[in-house]
């Protein structure tokens, strides 16, 4: 996916203030935060979108929500967080890699938005 924004960033191309790498996820600080912690979590496999995935990915999303948890700890998020994944343009998805954002440190509200 030489065009995607977010494979550029695991692949180097493209600076990010990354806060987490290991073999199935990338973790970096979103560039316009909605929140005092946002970040991004990215599988490092390019995955268009939440519902793309096939059976021979669970393994590895299940590490990803694994490495969501790993941060909401490391990020002092204990009294609780937002994760969330936009699906689709209609969804609010505007980078074209599934992703997840953790937002915290401020009182979420419902609807979002």
């Amino acid at each position: 996916m030489e065009q995607c924004l977010f494979c550029r960033i695991v692949a180097g191309e493209i600076p990010a203030e990354i806060v987490y790498r290991d073999a199935n996820a990338v973790v970096f600080k979103d560039i316009n935060p909605q929140a005092p912690v946002h970040l991004l979590v990215i599988p490092v496999r390019h995955i268009a979108r939440l519902t793309d995935p096939e059976a021979a990915d669970g393994k590895m999303l299940s590490q990803v929500f694994t490495v969501i948890q790993k941060m909401a700890a490391e990020h002092g998020l204990e009294e609780g967080f937002r994760a969330v994944a936009n699906c689709g343009e209609n969804g609010g998805q505007t980078v074209h890699h599934l992703h997840f954002h953790i937002l915290g440190r401020r009182c979420m509200s419902w609807p979002p938005g």
